[in-house]
């Protein structure tokens, strides 16, 4: 199982692999005019797991890890982004 943060075109997703060929996306963030706009998966309407305008990328990761959004695909403990993001395939 891995869980790591792609480099996108404008921003970042949040990708948890949980066996060959099976990725999810949980969360993602996007560079906008104003700051970065960021987002953690979840099932059903939570507004507050979205947020706009925040400072720096890192600030915006940091949001999103907060939910631990792997979770609601995963029980296993102590699963932790790699602490370096990936380039996109």
């Amino acid at each position: 199982m891995e869980l790591f943060w792609r480099e996108r075109r404008k921003g970042e997703r949040l990708i948890l692999v949980t066996g060959p060929g099976q990725e999810e996306e949980v969360g993602g963030v996007r560079e906008t005019k104003t700051g970065y706009d960021a987002f953690a998966k979840t099932f059903g309407y939570e507004p507050g797991r979205a947020e706009k305008d925040i400072t720096s990328m890192n600030e915006a990761k940091s949001f999103v890890e907060s939910f631990r959004p792997w979770e609601l695909f995963t029980d296993i403990e102590g699963l932790e982004p790699e602490p370096t993001s990936r380039h996109e395939a």
